[in-house]
């Protein structure tokens, strides 16, 4: 017959080798230093529309340049956005306000859409189009930005 013991000890707790006060940063610094070295294009903005981080890249799929320049500059300054008809004419102000990373900043929900970008296909100037996920990011109570995972959309037809 088998026999069983159990006894009750004390929880093995690891010691922290910083102090919890010092880890304790606001949830936006911890997405801008995420987002700042991720692998995946992503990029945060704050309340005024800035961007605060971006992601390697997420530099190269938007075409906005060395990301150490990034942080810092409006999120629309960099970017010319196009509505999906064979006019390719730009967004208006409420169609862009519509743009998931904004649409997600302002509702406080998430938002997914298709961002057409004029000239910012890999090789040469067409359209790119890629598909935006955006969450919003919270301070508390308050949304203090928006963080933004992009993924180039590529069509690849075969003829045979």
């Amino acid at each position: 017959m088998a026999h069983v013991e159990l006894s009750i000890s004390e929880p093995l707790v690891p010691q922290a080798r910083e102090s919890i006060e010092t880890l304790r940063l606001d949830n936006f610094q911890l997405w801008i230093s995420a987002a700042a070295v991720a692998l995946e294009p992503c990029l945060v903005i704050d309340q005024g529309l800035t961007i605060a981080a971006a992601s390697p890249a997420c530099c190269e799929l938007l075409g906005l340049g060395d990301p150490g320049t990034v942080a810092g500059r409006p999120l629309l300054a960099g970017l010319r956005l196009v509505d999906f008809t064979a006019q390719r004419g730009e967004l208006d102000e409420n169609e862009i306000d519509k743009i998931p990373p904004l649409l997600a900043l302002t509702s406080g929900r998430l938002a997914r859409g298709l961002l057409r970008l004029a000239g910012a296909a890999e090789n040469g100037p067409d359209d790119g189009t890629v598909d935006a996920i955006a969450t919003p990011v919270w301070s508390g109570k308050r949304v203090t930005g928006s963080l933004t995972f992009f993924a180039p959309i590529t069509t690849a037809f075969s003829t045979s």
